[in-house]
C-alpha cells in the first residue's frame, strides 16, 4: 500500500467484478473504503485485453496519478504497466468580497469541515468554522465578515 495525504491505496491481485484483481483506496483511519477499479477479464488466446489482470507490485503515486503493473493482460497478454488518475485534494479558494471573505471548495468533496485559527504554530486550536457552508453555483460557500483579526482557514477531516 501507498500512502498520499489521509489515503492509503492498495491493490489486491484476485477480486473484483471479473476476478482479476482490483485498485483500493481506504482512509488511514479506516474508513471510506472504494473500489477505484477492476481490472477486466483476460481473453483466450493470448490472455489480451486493454487494461490488464492481476496486478502485483506495489503503486507509485505522482501527483494524482497512480501507477503499478499488471501480470497478466496487455495487448500481448504478458502483462502492462497501467495508470489510474486518483482525485487531488479539494481547493479552498478565499475571494475578498467588501468587508466579508468568502471561502468555497467543491461539493464532491464530503467529510470535510471548513477550520480556522488564528495562528500558525505547532499547537495551534483550530475552530470550527460558523455558518454552515450553503451551495452557491455548484459551490460550497461561506461567507465571513472581516473582523480585522488575521485568520487562517483549513479544510479537515
Amino acid at each position: 500500500m501507498i500512502l498520499s495525504g489521509n489515503t492509503l491505496y492498495g491493490t489486491t491481485r484476485y477480486g473484483g467484478g471479473s476476478g482479476n484483481g482490483t485498485v483500493f483506496a481506504v482512509n488511514n483511519n479506516g474508513n471510506g473504503f472504494t473500489n477505484l477499479h477492476s481490472f477486466t477479464a483476460v481473453f483466450s488466446p493470448n490472455d489480451t485485453n486493454s487494461d490488464g489482470a492481476n496486478p502485483e507490485t506495489g503503486l507509485i503515486i505522482s501527483g494524482n496519478t497512480l501507477c503499478g503493473t499488471a501480470y497478466l493482460g496487455g495487448t500481448n497478454g504478458e502483462g502492462t504497466v497501467f495508470s489510474l488518475t486518483v482525485p487531488g485534494p479539494p481547493l479552498l479558494t478565499l475571494i475578498l468580497s467588501g468587508s466579508n471573505v468568502i471561502l468555497t471548495w467543491p461539493t464532491n468533496t464530503t467529510g470535510l469541515t471548513l477550520q480556522s485559527t488564528t495562528n500558525l504554530v505547532s499547537s495551534a486550536f483550530w475552530i470550527t468554522n460558523s455558518p454552515e457552508p450553503v451551495i452557491v453555483n455548484g459551490l460550497n460557500t461561506v461567507t465571513n465578515p472581516i473582523s480585522g483579526i488575521q485568520e487562517f482557514f483549513r479544510l479537515s477531516q
